[in-house]
């Protein structure tokens, strides 16, 4: 049914909407419209960027294997330094 409408058709709904709601109604009704995709395609964007942005950040991540980092270095002094404080807390 749907398929056979064509320019006249067209044209008739219009009519008969204009008719119905008024100009200002359909004016209104189509500012709205414009807004609501002003806004989607804001968040589009807005989406893209954060998506671009967890890439980047992912990207800059280190993903050097653990056999090629170099080891922390600790000597007996820095673990005997760390560790002797909470061995006297209870013997003062």
């Amino acid at each position: 049914m749907l398929n056979n409408i064509g320019l006249p058709g067209l044209l008739l709904i219009a009519v008969v909407v204009l008719v119905l709601f008024g100009r200002g109604k359909i004016s209104s009704l189509m500012g709205e419209v414009g807004k609501g995709i002003t806004a989607f395609k804001k968040g589009v964007s807005e989406g893209g960027k954060e998506i671009e942005d967890d890439r980047d950040a992912e990207s800059a991540r280190d993903v050097t294997p653990e056999s090629e980092r170099e080891p922390v270095r600790t000597t007996r002094d820095d673990t005997a330094k760390d560790a002797a404080p909470e061995a006297h807390k209870g013997k003062v």
